[in-house]
């Protein structure tokens, strides 16, 4: 008997289970019936070489680029690379331009999760969540299109500025969009963030505590959802974020323990909700003026280095430029928020369900374009 009931490890390539297992993600996990005794994660199937072209292009014409590093948070990326070129350059960005530039990273933010919510719950097995949330993405992806002619990959903000200014037509449908999805944020949850299946499915699961989170160098709401309080929308404010009334959720144990999936999750459902309100002060205090500032048409950046770091739907999105004074850069490197998440994997997989492994790798929330720029 003793001898029938063992059992033999193997090793098994899994997928495609999230989005990004479909080749571009290796995930391998050695498993010992249903239990899983180590995974390990093999990323490099993607790389595009983004910071080394980079470097062989002019600053304006790399600002497109950044929409493919994390192409579900375009805005939010193009933000943070003209950020870091204003900052060398000392070019100085008009309120109302800042403004919109707000507006259009927290709806880029909002789609983003979205994204997050559906997956999450197809994982679980649960398929309509997944319509739902693109139900609303697709309105809000319609509004951005409104904006900069583009669903994707957007190229909304400009050195000095952003592309285009918004119309009346496109601030009334904005205000739409935020009514309806306070309407659905409750539906939401009522479908999937406190349906039992799903509770059990990602509480005490991938239990992420505090010192963990910060020796493994999590952001976003992977950190946030360990209980840890820090967002740099409030905590190091660009782009007049220090303007905007909005509180920063973090994970308290809700449904298990602190720093588990569920809370991970949770953390991005109410930003959602945050993010609505700062969308909603956008609007009722845009000012007047123009979009953007005064830019060279040849733009040479003085001799120097320069980095900016801005808060991402996955985290601390960080650009580090050295400029020697002409019209490229001499060195870029690139901080993605999701190559630093996604190191913490090889840890959480351990000694825990196969099913587990799913929940983990969605609860973290990964964009691989990211991973291996």
């Amino acid at each position: 008997m003793q001898d029938f009931l063992q059992t033999e490890e193997i090793l098994v390539n899994m997928g495609p289970q999230h989005p990004s297992t479909h080749g571009v993600l290796r995930l391998v996990i050695r498993t010992d019936g249903e239990m899983v005794r180590e995974t390990y994660t093999h990323i490099g199937y993607l790389h595009r070489c983004a910071e080394k072209i980079g470097e062989n292009l002019t600053y304006k014409q790399f600002v497109p680029y950044t929409d493919r590093l994390d192409y579900l948070a375009s805005i939010n990326n193009n933000l943070g690379f003209c950020l870091a070129v204003e900052n060398l350059a000392q070019i100085e960005v008009p309120e109302r331009a800042a403004y919109l530039r707000v507006m259009g990273a927290e709806m880029n933010r909002i789609a983003s999760h979205l994204v997050s919510y559906g997956t999450l719950g197809m994982e679980a097995g649960a398929f309509t969540p997944f319509f739902y949330g693109f139900r609303e993405r697709e309105q809000l992806v319609a509004i951005i299109e409104k904006m900069c002619g583009a669903r994707l990959t957007y190229h909304y903000a400009r050195l000095g500025g952003v592309m285009r200014d918004i119309t009346p037509e496109i601030a009334r449908d904005t205000r739409e969009f935020v009514r309806t999805m306070e309407q659905r944020w409750e539906e939401y949850n009522t479908l999937l963030s406190f349906n039992e299946i799903f509770i059990k499915r990602t509480a005490n699961v991938g239990i992420i505590p505090r010192d963990m989170a910060i020796g493994y160098g999590l952001t976003g709401p992977c950190l946030r959802g360990s209980g840890v309080e820090w967002d740099l929308r409030k905590d190091d404010p660009y782009s007049l974020y220090e303007r905007f009334a909005f509180t920063v959720p973090y994970g308290d144990g809700r449904m298990g323990t602190v720093g588990d999936s569920w809370d991970r999750y949770w953390v991005r459902m109410v930003e959602i909700k945050e993010s609505l309100k700062i969308i909603t002060q956008v609007l009722d205090g845009l000012p007047e003026g123009p979009i953007m500032g005064k830019v060279p048409r040849v733009l040479k950046l003085p001799v120097g280095e320069a980095y900016m770091r801005v808060e991402n739907p996955r985290g601390e999105l960080g650009f580090y430029l050295v400029s020697d004074g002409g019209t490229k850069p001499y060195r870029l490197r690139i901080r993605g928020p999701s190559f630093c998440n996604l190191s913490i994997m090889n840890a959480l997989g351990r000694e825990c369900l196969v099913a587990d492994v799913v929940m983990i790798l969605g609860s973290i929330d990964v964009v691989l374009g990211e991973v291996d720029r």
